[in-house]
């Protein structure tokens, strides 16, 4: 399953609503630099936009025309050991409508390596009468506990600044205020997106059409977690307040200073301009989303949902030294926010010797 490496904007609304407890999270980023070399290819798993260092300068978001036809998006990260490399590409989400992605650099890279490691992520098996018997369950899993509103739950300039973007985006939608802000956010953002001519999920598509074209072994690098109480779970979710409103109100702050800055940062991305990508900075949705979930009493209680980001971390870590040492050249595609991390799996093979190389 290739996914974008990270828990993508709309992980936690899967994660939660179990009808198929199957996610992606991510970890990774990057150091120092030089590029390989090119040849073709489509394609590239997608994730949420690159949360820069939030106390650098904004850079002057020039024109905002999207960029169309063939592209080729950033260079390659260089990870090695010896004569042994680990090529690593940079994958990123919204990206303007009507852009192809090809990269000679990515399909030249396949064509000479033995192995692709597929993103970080973590996979959750639920047996299939297990999820048949939660169905009747998942029913209302997004409304809040108790009939709360959202007007019930925010403080009342952010649910100002909602109503807002609501009538801009979504219209009259009435249902939409009985449900959890973790999710009415997702909705906004997802339709905010579409009007911005901006998508997410074709990259990942065309990667993986090339992946399996180019007939290379593939390594599954989630982890597996084990639920053996889905129904319990969905009960104790839907009775459990999330602390979601960060989340909704860092979903508000992108919508409202960040459109026209994503669109630089597509075309940004498109033509291989880390430069500009890494001066735009903006309200971390994605983290705040993701705490909401992973710190909730619902996970929290449950032996192997503890840790897990670190432990999905460090499962994407132990493959690429395994492959590093086992092969001449490994293929892995990452999230670009990911590989821009400080803290992230580029650092983190850095620091465990490899010579990490970032792409001019």
């Amino acid at each position: 399953m290739l996914r974008s490496d990270m828990l993508r904007l709309s992980l936690w609304p899967r994660l939660v609503v179990v009808a198929s407890l199957s996610l992606s999270v991510a970890p990774a980023r990057s150091q120092t630099g030089a590029p390989p070399p090119p040849s073709a290819a489509p394609a590239a798993n997608v994730v949420p936009a690159v949360v820069a260092d939030p106390g650098a300068e904004q850079a002057p978001v020039p024109d905002i025309i999207l960029v169309t036809g063939q592209r080729p998006g950033p260079g390659l990260w260089k990870v090695s050991q010896g004569d042994h490399v680990l090529w690593v590409f940079g994958t990123y989400g919204p990206l303007p409508k009507n852009m192809e992605w090809r990269s000679q650099q990515v399909e030249t890279i396949l064509a000479q390596s033995q192995e692709y490691l597929k993103p970080p992520g973590m996979h959750a098996e639920v047996g299939f009468f297990k999820q048949v018997a939660m169905l009747p369950f998942a029913i209302g899993v997004k409304k809040n506990p108790d009939g709360a509103t959202l007007k019930d739950l925010v403080p009342a300039p952010v649910y100002a600044r909602w109503l807002v973007l609501k009538s801009k985006y979504l219209g009259e939608d009435d249902g939409i205020e009985r449900e959890r802000p973790i999710f009415a956010a997702a909705t906004l953002y997802d339709q905010a997106l579409r009007q911005a001519d901006l998508y997410d999920g074709e990259l990942s598509k065309s990667l993986g059409k090339l992946i399996k074209q180019s007939g290379i072994k593939q390594t599954d690098t989630q982890v597996q977690v084990a639920i053996d109480d889905p129904v319990t779970m969905l009960r104790e979710f839907k009775k459990t307040p999330l602390e979601d409103a960060a989340c909704f109100a860092n979903t508000l702050a992108r919508l409202e200073d960040d459109i026209d800055a994503m669109r630089v940062r597509a075309n940004a991305w498109a033509k291989g301009d880390l430069a500009v990508i890494e001066k735009l900075s903006y309200a971390d949705r994605r983290g705040a989303c993701n705490t909401a979930v992973f710190s909730s009493a619902v996970m929290q209680s449950r032996p192997g949902m503890r840790s897990i980001e670190a432990r999905i971390q460090e499962s994407w870590l132990a493959a690429a030294e395994k492959a590093l040492a086992a092969n001449a050249s490994t293929f892995a595609t990452l999230s670009l926010n990911d590989l821009l991390d400080p803290k992230g799996a580029m650092a983190a093979l850095q620091a465990r010797g490899f010579v990490v190389e970032k792409p001019q």
